[in-house]
């Protein structure tokens, strides 16, 4: 079944056409209250229609990410933005979603960053089913649910595929270029300190409800997922 990707917003739904020669299904967010959907049967139009794969947002939708997690989880969440600047590129990072994509390049670029981020997705969903767990932190790779404790954390595709790798290796020291490797595919701009950067966004969720720490950063090495600091960082 081609990957299904959910538009929000006018310039997000002129992509339509493009994504459907690409061999994706287009679906519009007007369109999962009326469960309808051109080239679906007639017979088939009262069903629920299917879960997104993907969600690609036009410019200045970011208030609508919060909602989105909330009711799709972990899935690739791609923001447009006008220019290419610091400052977008720092909105779409703070907003919740997982990339940008440039309006003014067209569809080529948007493509490109939508192949990665769904390769990386099924990569992350790979590998055993089993419950994995470190304390009161939970990760079920089959549904993508992730709890601390009692609480749902809503992570975005990259965040969740860098928690699943340390969750795969907890108790391990996980060296930033097995991540780099992994989760970055070795992409130049990983070299910077966006590693740093989503092992910040991963700390703040899975401690906002004031829970104490399980990602360690090892000094020189990289970083372990555990209830206690790794023996070797210890005072």
């Amino acid at each position: 079944m081609s990957p299904v990707v959910l538009l929000v917003g006018d310039e997000a739904e002129l992509l339509a056409p493009r994504l459907e020669l690409s061999g994706y299904f287009p679906l519009q967010a007007s369109q999962l209250s009326r469960g309808t959907r051109t080239g679906i049967p007639a017979a088939a139009e009262s069903q629920e229609p299917p879960a997104p794969q993907a969600v690609i947002l036009s410019p200045g939708s970011d208030r609508q990410i919060a909602a989105l997690r909330q009711r799709w989880g972990a899935i690739p969440l791609l923001l447009g933005i006008d220019q290419d600047t610091v400052v977008n590129r720092c909105r779409t990072l703070t907003s919740g979603a997982d990339d940008f994509w440039l309006c003014s390049l067209g569809p080529s670029d948007l493509l490109t960053r939508l192949r990665l981020h769904l390769n990386l997705k099924e990569r992350g969903a790979g590998g055993a089913d089993a419950v994995l767990q470190v304390g009161d932190l939970q990760l079920l790779p089959t549904s993508r649910q992730v709890r601390r404790g009692l609480r749902a954390l809503a992570l975005t595709a990259r965040e969740y595929a860098l928690l699943l790798l340390l969750m795969r290796h907890r108790g391990e020291v996980v060296s930033r270029e097995k991540i780099r490797s992994q989760i970055w595919d070795d992409q130049p701009s990983s070299a910077s300190n966006v590693i740093e950067v989503y092992v910040r966004y991963l700390r703040q969720k899975l401690e906002e409800g004031g829970e104490g720490r399980l990602i360690h950063t090892v000094r020189g090495e990289g970083y372990c997922l555990g209830e206690t600091q790794p023996a070797r960082q210890r005072p």
